[in-house]
């Protein structure tokens, strides 16, 4: 009688973490629940186009004379940047990064982020973090604070790793990989 019951537990201990795996419904994002929190790893692609008919960030304002410092100190830029799954413009649309990036250091290339980053894919569509954070942007791997969230990522903290993947130095668009941590409770 034993040994029916244990097969049963059993049975139901590998149903219940193959349930817990079907949550992973997208390719560019893992959760693991640790019992107490959530963590959320995260990898995905920010795409911003400064040039053509259609950019994703435009400059909103900028100070009387910049020409002295190195990276524009006190030009503004607001955005809606795609994210995208992979480096390709064309690969699957994931979501928007939104909100502004300012340039906030006088020598050197230093900007300031606050934005949105909201998800449209899968378990994680409706689901956004906050980053508020300085981006040493000359850095080969610069890490950014996660500070709040909302949907799935509600009361998020964490932190975001982002390298460069491609600029064009003539236009400033470019292609920046995020990996990013996030723990929420739960």
């Amino acid at each position: 009688m034993t040994e029916p019951m244990l097969t049963l537990i059993f049975l139901l201990f590998l149903a219940t973490g193959s349930l817990a795996q079907t949550a992973n419904d997208v390719s560019w994002a893992k959760r693991v629940d640790t019992g107490s929190q959530v963590i959320t790893t995260m990898q995905f692609y920010f795409h911003d186009t400064l040039s053509g008919s259609n950019p994703s960030a435009i400059k909103v304002a900028q100070p009387q004379s910049s020409a002295n410092s190195l990276g524009g100190f006190g030009n503004l830029m607001m955005v809606d940047d795609p994210l995208t799954e992979g480096p390709d413009k064309n690969s699957k649309l994931i979501g928007h990064a939104r909100g502004m990036y300012g340039s906030a250091a006088q020598n050197e290339l230093g900007l300031i982020m606050v934005l949105n980053y909201g998800f449209s894919d899968g378990m994680y569509k409706d689901s956004s973090f906050s980053l508020l954070s300085l981006n040493p942007a000359m850095q080969a791997v610069r890490e950014m604070t996660i500070v709040g969230g909302t949907g799935l990522f509600r009361l998020a903290r964490g932190y975001a790793l982002a390298q460069t993947y491609w600029i064009d130095p003539s236009t400033g668009d470019a292609i920046v990989g995020y990996n990013v941590t996030i723990a929420t409770y739960i």
